[in-house]
């Protein structure tokens, strides 16, 4: 008896902490990209997830956003933007750069191949 209890408390803990872990409501960093030259360049390193998590460009500036691969873990071998078609092969580019349109104002969502880590580039 105490050891079915036991086992359903365990359970009960561990579903808690999953929940937690996915749909937590963590601060996401954030970071302007840089501005010289009338380009902006944004740098996002990949480790544990993107850091920052979201990255802000201004509207109507060229931009460029290198992703600097410091991760051994293969769900983050990829970094793919559906809305632009992008899909890079991190582990053979260590610093893998990325094209973003900044014509138009909004957010561009990004994830890793398996879709586990997310991260957002605002235009604004």
């Amino acid at each position: 008896m105490l050891v079915n209890g036991l086992v359903i408390l365990a359970a009960a803990v561990l579903i808690g902490l999953i929940i937690w872990w996915f749909f937590g409501n963590f601060q996401k960093s954030s970071q302007q990209a840089d501005l010289a030259n009338g380009r902006q360049e944004g740098q996002v390193v990949v480790k544990g997830g993107y850091e920052p998590e979201v990255l802000y460009l201004k509207q109507g500036v060229p931009a460029e956003v290198t992703f600097k691969m410091e991760d051994k873990t293969a769900c983050l071998s990829h970094v793919v933007f559906s809305s632009l078609g992008v899909d890079k092969d991190l582990s053979k580019e260590k610093l893998a750069k990325v094209q973003i349109p900044t014509d138009k104002a909004g957010e561009i969502d990004y994830a890793c191949g398996m879709g586990m880590f997310h991260g957002k580039i605002v235009v604004r």
